[in-house]
């Protein structure tokens, strides 16, 4: 569907009867009502009064008694105090700067699944956990790959947080033994709670 002059003009006609965006988009067929209702913004058609007739003519002169007060001063904005200035990086000999090597950012592919808490995981699956996480890589989040296992151990607002880093089992965001813990048939879980 494409605007055409005479649809637009259709559009302007309707909108300023007073039609509603869905009565618009139903007569011109072949547009939905946010498409109606962005072509009027889009047009300036917006203001409109709710009765749908003209808007009458303002008087030029408004008395003295409705003037407006003054506006309140704004405030004015909070600054920074200056930041030093970092020196600019050294040049190569080919007259490039040298700049530290970014790593490449990979998408993680997959969200994340909630972890169950200690009570909802089977001892077994727990130890397992246990054992891999002392041969665990101890990744930041900046060293994750999509073959990374990204099950995070620790507290993240402290320094001894990480990932396990292990290689990934196929299809899923944890290796092995994390996907033990992380997906585990609900009625495993429920029958541990009790």
């Amino acid at each position: 569907m494409s605007w055409t002059d005479e649809r637009v003009d259709l559009l302007k006609k309707m909108w300023g009867e007073g039609q509603s965006a869905s009565q618009i988009a139903k007569e011109l067929g072949g547009v939905t009502r946010n498409a109606v209702i962005g072509k009027v913004h889009r047009l300036g058609l917006s203001n409109r009064n709710s009765t749908g007739a003209a808007k009458t003519a303002e008087p030029k002169e408004k008395p003295a008694a409705a003037a407006k007060p003054a506006p309140k001063p704004k405030p004015q904005p909070k600054t920074e105090p200056a930041r030093p200035i970092t020196p600019a990086p050294a040049k190569s000999a080919d007259g490039k700067p040298n700049l530290p090597a970014r790593k490449q950012i990979i998408p993680a592919g997959q969200p994340l699944p909630p972890q169950p808490s200690a009570n909802e995981i089977s001892p077994e699956a727990l130890a397992k956990v246990n054992e891999v996480e002392k041969k665990a890589k101890r990744l930041s989040l900046m060293d994750l790959t999509e073959r990374t296992c990204k099950w995070p151990v620790g507290d993240p607002a402290t320094e001894d947080f990480w990932f396990c880093g292990l290689s990934v089992q196929q299809g899923k965001p944890y290796c092995e033994a994390h996907v033990g813990v992380a997906f585990q048939p609900m009625s495993a879980r429920r029958d541990r709670k009790r």
